[in-house]
């Protein structure tokens, strides 16, 4: 758990300084042009479910925001992925995640915010839909509009004890933008365990990184040229949704729980 001292006790590495993983003393960041990528998703080495998947759906050439982004997450680094709409930066997230994940049950490995309930179902189902082969990974969709006490009920019974190890933020422009939900934002985060993954992706907001970094000790930054800014429309921000994530509520109502064994 993370008291206020530690979490503002973040800082950066200079763009200089050799990449290194989380487990090495320093990492690399700043915006990224094209070196260490991959010109097609067999070059990340991907296990062999997520490899199926791949050739079953035909994917063989990622995008320009994947081939930067990809490796650097696999590899555990806390990563600010800052790109139009449509480059494929859930993808990024979705299959970083489930490349280091081993599927434990009654424990919860990922989690991910996201602004509104579209975002959120839509982001399950493309964490079904990449897990395909991956029958132990159990996903789960928590929105508001419903009653919080089922949610409650389902973590409580199913999860003893939680362990978070990857902590996304979907859209952290729009989720960190209003003050309320920053400070919901931070006490989550503090509830969660401190070595985990941070990943977060955004459209273009220079304004939103100082805030990302807040939640970050080391990280890697990621960022497209115009050329390959291909868009589709941004989601819209649903109106009919809470002001305040009722996952705050959830998480502090299990909070006893987070270090049970």
């Amino acid at each position: 758990m993370l008291d206020e001292a530690e979490l503002a006790n973040y800082h950066e590495i200079d763009d200089a300084q050799q990449t290194k993983t989380k487990n090495e003393t320093s990492l690399q960041h700043g915006t990224i042009r094209g070196s260490n990528v991959s010109s097609s998703f067999n070059d990340f080495l991907l296990k062999p479910e997520l490899v199926r998947f791949v050739m079953d759906f035909g994917f063989e050439h990622p995008s320009e925001v994947q081939r930067q982004s990809i490796p650097q997450a696999i590899l555990g680094t806390d990563i600010v992925c800052q790109v139009k709409s449509g480059m494929g930066k859930t993808t990024v997230f979705i299959l970083a995640t489930l490349q280091q994940l081993k599927p434990v049950d009654v424990q919860v490995s990922v989690l991910v915010l996201c602004h509104t309930s579209n975002l959120t179902f839509s982001t399950r189902h493309e964490y079904e839909r990449l897990c395909k082969f991956m029958p132990a990974v159990k996903v789960l969709a928590f929105v508001g509009g419903l009653p919080i006490k089922n949610h409650e009920d389902i973590l409580k019974n199913n999860c003893p004890h939680i362990v978070v190890k990857h902590f996304i933020i979907d859209e952290c422009d729009r989720v960190l933008e209003p003050p309320d939900i920053r400070q919901d934002i931070h006490e989550i985060f503090k509830m969660t365990p401190q070595e985990k993954q941070v990943l977060m992706v955004s459209t273009l907001n220079k304004q939103i990184r100082p805030v990302c970094k807040e939640f970050m000790r080391y990280y890697y930054a990621t960022t497209v040229p115009k050329v390959f800014q291909n868009t589709i429309d941004v989601i819209p921000m649903d109106p009919t949704f809470p002001n305040r994530f009722p996952l705050n509520t959830i998480v502090e109502n299990i909070a006893n729980r987070l270090f049970i064994g």
